[in-house]
């Protein structure tokens, strides 16, 4: 490779965030550039989660007042400096799916002459895309693709919400999160930001770009584990504004009084649904906890560092083996590396795996690293460049048993 080991030494030298990965559980031998789709476990979470368990065998339900109840509203508030929100602004809690139907529903419910239009993007993660159609198809509402890559403005009339990510999840484009937001509303819509690749991965501004609601999920970037709650994000002003359809017995503003008549809480609680799980809660606070001492400024330097260098490592090789890198600029991309191979893709990432290299594949012939710089060094991402270049190279990658598919690609 043309980058100096002895250079990429010195880059984890001078990194202010390197004191970080010892509050990681990383398995050995393995260099894992997949947080973007799974983060890595902190630490502090085994704790965190064995002391609910005695928590649950000592005090059983006692432990309700003990922590368990308002963890949505606690952690939702830990989370919030994150995002670029204010305190009560955040919740945690269901998933994106479930969060992105609550706040259709919560907008389109207050358009006396709503038209009816909810706009998705093509080419976004499918969820998105899922959820608005059946919400759409349930409500008797229309919904509408945005072509991928076609201009947003061209497509905003008649639309009452957008639901669009801030970043893409194959290429990593990152969007302009405010000038979007004015596009947006200047078009009397709302906007529904996804920040499933960008919180914990970049610096974002809710409050500052004029954002009024956005959802995102906690096991990425942010480390809360497999099935971590996710989160939804509602302006204070815009909170009050009456239902949301999954109208559930924790967001009552009275839950303890048992009426039968449904009223919203006055706050972000409207957005609660059921009961959650203390355990799964309980590990994304041990890593929230963590994530007070992040700078978030220094987070992003050192990710675009990382995912230049292991671009620079691989430069002079992709193009001889038909791969193709379709990563966005510097300034123009999340925390991610974006290669494509059609015909080979799939292999090249099974090989990778099998030497402790672990990225992930999307269909069709999307080779994903996400680049996490609180537990990633500059020489991992070099040492993986490095495996990269010697599975083309030897072309162990053509092996027939790394062209075997599990459930889960």
């Amino acid at each position: 490779m043309r980058v100096n080991l002895d250079r990429v030494r010195e880059l984890d030298l001078q990194d202010p965030l390197a004191i970080f990965k010892e509050r990681f559980a990383l398995p050995e031998g393995v260099l894992y550039l997949d947080g973007n789709s799974l983060g890595a476990q902190p630490l502090a979470a085994r704790d965190a989660v064995a002391e609910t368990l005695d928590q649950w065998r000592d005090e059983l339900i006692k432990g309700w007042n003990q922590g368990w109840f308002d963890a949505p509203e606690r952690l939702g508030n830990r989370l919030a400096p994150v995002l670029g929100a204010g305190e009560g602004e955040v919740i945690v809690t269901d998933n994106i799916t479930l969060n992105i139907f609550k706040l259709l529903g919560y907008i389109i419910g207050q358009r006396d002459e709503g038209r009816g239009v909810v706009l998705s993007e093509g080419g976004n993660f499918p969820t998105d895309g899922y959820i608005a159609q059946g919400f759409s198809r349930f409500g008797g509402h229309e919904h509408r693709f945005l072509p991928e890559g076609a201009p947003l403005e061209a497509h905003l009339d008649g639309v009452d919400v957008v639901v669009l990510s801030q970043v893409n999840y194959r290429t990593g484009a990152l969007r302009d999160m405010a000038a979007v937001t004015r596009q947006v509303h200047a078009h009397g819509a709302e906007i529904i930001w996804d920040l499933a690749h960008s919180a914990g991965a970049l610096p974002v501004d809710l409050n500052g770009c004029g954002a009024r609601y956005a959802v995102g999920c906690t096991y990425k970037y942010l480390n809360g584990g497999p099935g971590a709650p996710a989160f939804l994000y509602v302006q204070r002003d815009h909170q009050d504004g009456g239902w949301q359809p999954l109208s559930g017995w924790h967001g009552h503003a009275a839950p303890f009084d048992f009426e039968a008549n449904y009223a919203p809480a006055g706050d972000i609680t409207r957005f609660r649904t059921g009961t959650h799980s203390a355990l799964t809660y309980r590990a994304l606070e041990a890593s929230l906890d963590m994530w007070q001492d992040v700078d978030l400024q220094a987070l992003r330097t050192k990710s675009l560092a990382m995912s230049e260098l292991f671009r620079d490592c691989l430069a002079d090789l992709l193009e001889s083996y038909g791969i193709t890198d379709i990563t966005p600029a510097a300034g123009e991309r999340g925390s991610q590396v974006s290669l494509v191979d059609t015909e080979n893709g799939f292999a090249i990432v099974q090989a990778l795996i099998a030497r402790g290299v672990i990225g992930d594949y999307r269909e069709p012939g999307l080779m994903r690293f996400g680049f996490t710089p609180l537990y990633l060094s500059f020489e991992d991402v070099w040492q993986a460049a490095g495996h990269f270049r010697e599975v083309l190279e030897t072309g162990e990658y053509r092996e027939s048993r790394f062209n075997v598919r599990g459930a889960v690609t």
